[in-house]
């Protein structure tokens, strides 16, 4: 099988300014604060629909542990989670899949902290979901930690990883989407714990920053 969409996922060029707002509906409030609908909820739905596929291919019958990363991979978890059930109920192969958490903390406003907090589980292994993968300074220090843990394989899926220089690509084995460095919101990615409700991957607004800024 070829893997360059497995491991590059869907690339989306620097100069794609996204969909025009009036063609979607998203909550009213945010009129001022996003600029685009970058990706939508329905394309959104099936690319994971697609990596579910290629998990399923690559895992075969073993059972797994799904480990979401919160706040920002619970949508995207959850909706993997759920393809993978479905096709397994639709074929011949089903993955006894198990699902813990962990949270992990290292934004503020739209830039990346020093400080990273990993609060969660004691009971890690396999596979993990993660909602945007940049520099990869996150998911080594997530790897690190899962490492101690000595699991038996482990595997990475991403939503969405960033075009930034020292890109995590490596670190990722399912992406869903090859993305600029612009700052996205939307399907639980937040600013300051806003816009998690926006079902589109959108692209925040100057408006937006400065309004919801801490």
């Amino acid at each position: 099988m070829d893997n360059t969409g497995v491991t590059k996922g869907i690339v989306i060029k620097d100069d794609w300014p996204g969909y025009s707002l009036d063609l979607f509906t998203y909550p009213e409030h945010y009129h001022e604060d996003i600029e685009s609908v970058y990706i939508p909820h329905g394309v959104i739905m099936n690319r994971i629909e697609r990596m579910a596929r290629y998990i399923m291919d690559d895992f075969g019958n073993s059972n797994i542990m799904v480990l979401c990363v919160l706040k920002g991979g619970y949508k995207f978890c959850a909706d993997l989670v759920e393809f993978i059930k479905v096709l397994g109920r639709n074929s011949n192969k089903y993955l006894e899949t198990r699902v813990e958490f962990i949270r992990l903390k290292s934004y503020l406003n739209d830039q990346s902290t020093e400080e990273l907090h990993i609060i969660g589980s004691r009971d890690l292994s396999f596979l993990r979901g993660k909602a945007i993968v940049d520099t990869g300074k996150t998911m080594k220090a997530l790897l690190k930690h899962v490492e101690t843990f000595e699991p038996k394989m482990v595997k990475v899926a991403g939503l969405l990883v960033k075009r930034v220089p020292n890109m995590a690509e490596s670190l990722t084995d399912y992406v869903g989407f090859e993305i600029p460095n612009r700052f996205v919101v939307g399907y639980a990615l937040d600013y300051n714990e806003y816009f998690r409700d926006l079902n589109h991957i959108c692209v925040i607004s100057k408006t937006g920053k400065m309004k919801y800024k801490v």
